[in-house]
């Protein structure tokens, strides 16, 4: 990798880190250049300015979510088992970052009503992801997994609802149990949808983990 890209790449990997913990608000060249050990024209050089590099941050971010979610789902068989792989991928990424915070959500918080190309940006990468989780459902009513009754849209608007309870009950509650809530959930709202053929061990393991999250 050429100087100039590794050193532009550092500094978005340690903007990604304070992002994470201080919102895309909380940027700023002088801070970057005080975290990287660079001078402020230094890290200028390399954005140009502060609503650059917040871009350049929200497109980082989603580079990986697609590495550690979407690419790895993808290899998985059409339909429900795909489906299931980008959920339970998605659940590990909010689990990590209980810690540290979800830019797209804690973005979505700082931009929704400030119009403008990070705000842009931003939703553009969410609603990316969102078309591709309701591709995935739509290849599971075409597989025959899910009845043709069911609308893509509706259960990827209520699984992405389940995914900020999460964020919410794990980050801000400190709630134990809100992961297993969360698969728990997404394995009910498919039993409203699932065909004759996977009714049966669906609804079996659904009535398991019931049972076990009650005991807790």
């Amino acid at each position: 990798m050429q100087k100039g890209l590794q050193t532009r790449a550092t500094i978005i990997e340690a903007a990604l880190g304070l992002a994470a913990n201080k919102g895309l608000e909380g940027l700023s060249i002088g801070l970057l250049a005080e975290v990287t050990g660079m001078s402020k024209s230094g890290v200028f050089a390399h954005f140009g300015s502060r609503e650059e590099l917040q871009i350049s941050v929200i497109r980082d971010y989603h580079v990986k979510f697609e590495e550690e979610v979407f690419l790895p789902a993808i290899r998985e068989a059409r339909g429900l088992p795909r489906l299931r792989a980008m959920f339970e991928r998605w659940v590990r990424r909010v689990s990590f970052e209980i810690d540290s915070g979800c830019i797209y959500i804690s973005g979505a918080v700082e931009f929704d009503d400030r119009p403008g190309p990070v705000r842009d940006a931003l939703a553009t990468m969410v609603q990316t992801w969102q078309d591709a989780l309701t591709r995935s459902i739509q290849l599971a009513i075409d597989e025959g997994h899910l009845t043709d009754e069911t609308p893509p849209e509706q259960l990827m608007f209520e699984i992405h609802g389940l995914i900020l309870a999460l964020h919410h009950d794990a980050r801000f509650l400190r709630n134990p149990g809100s992961v297993e809530r969360a698969r728990l959930g997404f394995e009910r709202l498919l039993a409203h949808s699932l065909a004759a053929t996977d009714i049966g061990s669906d609804a079996a393991s659904s009535r398991s983990k019931e049972a076990r999250l009650a005991r807790r």
